[in-house]
């Protein structure tokens, strides 16, 4: 028997949170997406142009059993930067802010308790959102593992790499 939960996390560029999450024991799935905006069924191109209101995001579906779920949020915090607001890096606009998407109030108070938790490792103030899960639109099939698929992309070498890196010294336990 296995705690299989799914959680709703916007970090900026999903392809970076994926690569980390796809390592990650106990991690049963990830899907890259879009959600938080106004737009049914949108397109990358459509998302990227700030237009949407809606995220790049991921849903995580891991066993609790194997995996804490404290130690999926651990990864969230580390795996991009909580204090830029509408921005992770080069890229920039509502569409890469830090979310945090809840399906009911439970939920939401446990991402509230876990920023304020991660606050101290951090110098500036969290601005990760928390907003209401609505519609999550599975992104297009070149989204999904990308690094994986294409891990000598230059996005890749440069941004993921690094933050894949910080990962597995951060959760070496958990992240291959």
């Amino acid at each position: 028997m296995s705690d299989l939960r799914t959680l709703t996390l916007g970090a900026g560029c999903f392809w970076c949170l994926d690569a980390v999450y796809q390592r990650t024991t106990g991690v049963r799935e990830v899907i890259s997406g879009y959600t938080g905006g106004h737009t049914d069924n949108p397109g990358y191109r459509e998302v990227c142009s700030g237009m949407t209101g809606h995220a790049e995001a991921l849903q995580v579906t891991f066993d609790a059993d194997i995996v804490p779920e404290d130690v999926i949020l651990g990864l969230f915090f580390t795996g991009h930067d909580p204090t830029s607001l509408n921005r992770q890096g080069y890229d920039v606009g509502t569409q890469y802010r830090s979310a945090m998407f809840y399906r009911d109030e439970t939920e939401k108070q446990h991402f509230a308790a876990a920023i304020e938790s991660a606050q101290s490792l951090f110098d500036d103030p969290i601005v990760t959102t928390l907003e209401p899960l609505g519609t999550f639109y599975p992104a297009e099939a070149v989204h999904q593992d990308f690094y994986t698929a294409n891990p000598d992309n230059g996005y890749c070498r440069v941004i993921i790499d690094p933050k894949l890196s910080k990962a597995r010294t951060a959760f070496a336990e958990w992240v291959s």
